[in-house]
């Protein structure tokens, strides 16, 4: 029962929050229930079995009769830091929004309650179906948050990002269906997913219908033309949602629903999606060199560091994994800090363009520094959260192909670069007549910034317990999926 109460307890809030109205009282309820599922993941980790590659804590139950479709859910390491990532970010999401005064709050802080029942059912769902739900429930919340609080050019671009995600979400509905079609009992079931066995062209065609929604979501190149626009116009809370947890989602996806399911259709295509994954990486950062807007920078930096932890997922080992999963954990928290630091600038700058800033760290000393700490992860400087990961994904990388891992770290090399000089241009120099006032960071912002500078800190030099988590059931994936494409490579 603790996994329904895990999905359902933020749709509670959701539902108390809308019933609040126009009040700003909501967003302290909203932080506080956002609170309770943080609290409550925490008892969860606290009573996990790390060793245990199985799902734990497990619901299931016949939802739909004579359909094969069943309320299937349970925890194993993999899910479990995505479940951490979800109800940590929520709260600081939430928290970095009292700064702002958003017209009908109740129907914000409700929408933001809501997704987060969404990604939570994604990430625990064990039915093919039920995972589809909690796919739709996590992307109608954020269209109406970028499409009601956006920028002027929100209902374009919302647009846009609505059709790219529904067709992904469709071409992989249809793909759920036709293998529950074909499991030996009839159900929707991941278990009963993984025993379908299909000739290597069926499963060609299985994995382009999962992997486009995927690929859609993550983004990866060219189907990521949406994100930068869509990241730009959105709230900052919304961009904090989509760039944070969202994405994840479609990488998520491709361990869990895409790989295991159709592992011909994987050794057929996955060179491709590795392709496209590394190309993202050079691209976007290319793209990035030239942005003087501080958000569409960001969008641009985060397909680039995306592209590498997909790149990570498609060489299939269990380093480029495990580098895979503590990376999403690490972009997480370092893409929220970014958008939160633009945040703040945008708020009292009044503008968006890199250019009109400079000379702000003299006047704003600790605003400064915590936004070069968030920075250094995001470059992956040794002893930072991002170090790990990324190093975990080049090994696997290089354990794959040499080529691969040389081109794939132009990430970091290109990203130090684009983000140094964003620094340069906001933090360092003289100050100007908008920055020379500029007010140092206080309150929630303080709060915010110092647990965000914390946890890269402290991921950065001890990142074991984290690693540990999805280490049994990552390797336990692997051999599965190796040995499904060995054995059914024999049949055919």
């Amino acid at each position: 029962m603790e996994i329904l109460l895990l999905i359902f307890l933020p749709l509670v809030g959701a539902v108390i929050a809308s019933l609040s109205g126009k009040s700003q009282g909501v967003k302290t309820l909203a932080f506080i229930w956002s609170l309770l599922s943080l609290g409550l993941s925490a008892y969860l980790l606290s009573v996990f079995n790390p060793n245990s590659p199985e799902p734990q804590f497990t619901y299931d139950y016949p939802w739909f009769l004579y359909s094969g479709i069943r309320f299937q859910a349970g925890i194993d390491g993999i899910s479990m830091l995505m479940v951490l990532l979800t109800n940590g970010l929520i709260p600081l999401i939430i928290l970095s929004s009292f700064k702002h005064h958003y017209r009908n709050p109740g129907a914000f802080y409700a929408l933001i309650l809501f997704m987060q029942s969404g990604l939570l059912l994604v990430f625990t769902a064990l039915d093919g179906f039920l995972f589809y739900i909690g796919w739709e429930a996590a992307l109608i919340p954020i269209y109406f948050i970028c499409g009601i609080w956006g920028g002027e050019n929100r209902i374009r671009v919302n647009l846009k990002f609505f059709i790219y995600t529904i067709f992904g979400s469709l071409i992989m509905l249809l793909g759920i269906i036709y293998m529950a079609s074909h499991t030996p009992d009839g159900t929707f079931s991941i278990q009963s997913f993984y025993k379908v066995t299909l000739d290597p062209a069926t499963q060609g065609w299985v994995f382009w219908a999962f992997f486009l929604a995927f690929a859609v979501k993550m983004p990866v190149f060219p189907f990521h033309t949406w994100q930068p626009d869509t990241y730009t116009e959105a709230p900052t809370a919304g961009s904090m949602l989509l760039a944070g947890v969202m994405l994840k989602m479609g990488i998520y996806g491709a361990i869990r629903w895409l790989i295991p399911v159709a592992p011909l259709g994987f050794a057929e295509w996955g060179p491709v999606a590795l392709l496209l994954s590394i190309t993202g990486i050079v691209y976007a950062s290319i793209i990035a060199f030239k942005q003087k807007d501080i958000k569409r920078l960001i969008a641009y930096s985060s397909i680039a560091h995306v592209g590498l932890i997909a790149a990570g997922v498609f060489v299939w080992n269990v380093k480029g994994l495990q580098g895979a999963m503590i990376q999403m954990l690490n972009h997480g928290v370092n893409v929220f800090g970014l958008f939160f630091v633009a945040d703040i600038l945008i708020r009292r700058m009044e503008t968006r363009d890199t250019d009109k800033m400079g000379g702000i760290a003299a006047v704003a000393p600790t605003f400064a520094v915590a936004f070069l700490v968030i920075l250094l992860g995001t470059i992956a400087l040794p002893l930072t959260n991002g170090f790990i990961g990324e190093f975990l994904l080049l090994m696997g990388l290089y354990n794959y192909n040499l080529w691969a891992s040389v081109i794939a770290g132009l990430t970091i090399i290109f990203g130090a670069v684009y983000m140094l000089r964003m620094y340069q241009r906001t933090m360092l120099g003289n100050t100007n007549e908008g920055t020379l006032n500029f007010k140092e960071i206080d309150g929630t912002e303080k709060l915010v910034l110092g647990i965000v500078c914390l946890l890269i800190i402290v991921i950065g030099v001890y990142p074991n317990p984290i690693l540990h988590i999805s280490e049994a059931t990552v390797k336990s994936l692997v051999e599965m999926v190796d040995g499904r494409i060995q054995g059914i490579s024999t049949t055919f």
